[in-house]
């Protein structure tokens, strides 16, 4: 910019120096002078091919397995995963527990009763716990046992 001012103040026959631009601007005079010198990164293709062999073979391996490996660096192939956006996010293995959904089956009241519990925040009282005993025929609330505060 300022060198563009200063080209134009030349067109018409007013020489003014780049330290008197910026003085009057007010910014610093190494920002006319600045020019970038970091290059955008490089991925040599010696690491890279067998990367991308190894993880459309096993999608799920991470930065840290495939560097294992393939016995490479694990920054250079956490580098390689992040230019390329091979970033891979890996799920848990193996089996969870899971509430099984049963309906719940109660042909008269008092047959079956359900219990919740849970910590509730009282104010200046604490926390306190809620427990519930519904019952599953009438859905209606049978009793609140007493909480203490913690």
């Amino acid at each position: 910019m300022i060198r563009r001012i200063q080209q134009g103040l030349i067109a018409e026959g007013v020489v003014v120096s780049v330290a008197k631009l910026c003085a009057w601007f007010g910014i610093p005079r190494r920002t006319v002078y600045y020019k970038p010198v970091k290059a955008a990164p490089k991925v040599e293709a010696r690491f890279c091919e067998p990367i991308k062999k190894l993880i459309e073979e096993e999608p799920s391996f991470g930065y840290r397995t495939v560097a294992w490996l393939l016995g490479f660096n694990k920054n250079t192939v956490q580098r390689i995963f992040q230019i390329k956006g091979w970033q891979v996010r890996k799920r848990a293995v193996g089996m969870r527990p899971r509430i099984q959904a049963v309906p719940s089956v109660a042909a008269a009241p008092n047959e079956r009763w359900s219990t919740d519990l849970a910590r509730i925040w009282t104010g200046k009282d604490g926390w306190a716990s809620l427990a519930l005993v519904i019952d599953c025929h009438t859905r209606e609330l049978l009793g609140i046992p007493a909480a203490e505060a913690v």
